[in-house]
């Protein structure tokens, strides 16, 4: 049994308290940009008929439920989170979907994966590893739980180079984002996002941390003028 740190409880409160509106949040936040996020990253995925695919920090379902819809109907996923409050919503809509009998959710955190070494043909995680508080170890585990030549694709939030761009940016995630998230559902939340986001390692920093977890042929694409990252790491194969 895993014991999350005191600031993985509370990181684990906070999504579920904000669980309820999570999904009217994202959308409106972002103007629905994260859905084109979300299409990229699970196209980075090489999955084989029949196969299986992890998808850690599952939150409510979104990206299980991109993988299911651009995989044949072999391919079974599992969601994996932390929070109950926000398995509960995908359930919700996984049960209402044409994927319910395809997806399977559990709860465990990303340090500490119940699944057996070599099991999954994939693993992804969007806008979570930035919340893993070991974050080495979580990596570690994602590796672990893929077969050889699996891949792991990571989406997460980044800070764009461009000055310009940049100012425009951090104004809105600063200002503006935690005062609509106020209004509509938890301030704290919408102002830990920023901060968490200011705090997570540039991209050449952060492939080098999923390196030194095990993986290799480690890229990453910017999305959208380097607002998000899509990451792709390797599982080796067996010397």
């Amino acid at each position: 049994m895993f014991n999350l740190s005191e600031k993985g409880r509370g990181i684990r409160a906070m999504f579920d308290d904000i669980a309820p509106r999570y999904d009217l949040l994202n959308r409106l936040l972002s103007m629905g940009i994260d859905r084109r996020w979300r299409r990229f990253a699970v196209g980075k995925l090489r999955v084989p008929p029949a196969g299986m695919v992890l998808d850690m920090a599952t939150g409510t379902g979104d990206v299980a439920l991109e993988i299911a819809s651009r995989t044949p109907d072999s391919v079974t996923i599992i969601g994996e989170d932390f929070t109950q409050g926000m398995l509960v919503k995908g359930r919700e809509k996984i049960a209402v979907s044409p994927y319910r009998d395809r997806i399977k959710l559990v709860n465990a955190p990303c340090e500490a994966i119940p699944h057996p070494d070599g099991l999954f043909d994939g693993v992804t995680i969007a806008f979570g590893i930035r919340n893993v508080v070991d974050r080495q170890a979580g990596l570690a585990e994602m590796c672990r739980v893929l077969k050889p030549g699996g891949r792991a694709v990571i989406l997460e939030f980044s800070t764009p180079k461009n000055p310009l761009f940049r100012t425009l940016y951090m104004t809105y995630f600063h200002k503006i984002l935690p005062f609509i998230g106020g209004l509509l559902s938890k301030r704290t939340a919408y102002k830990y996002l920023p901060d968490s986001v200011a705090e997570f390692p540039d991209q050449q920093t952060f492939k080098t941390m999923m390196e030194q977890a095990g993986f290799t042929d480690v890229k990453h694409h910017d999305l959208t003028f380097g607002i998000s990252t899509v990451y792709v790491g390797v599982c080796p194969e067996p010397v």
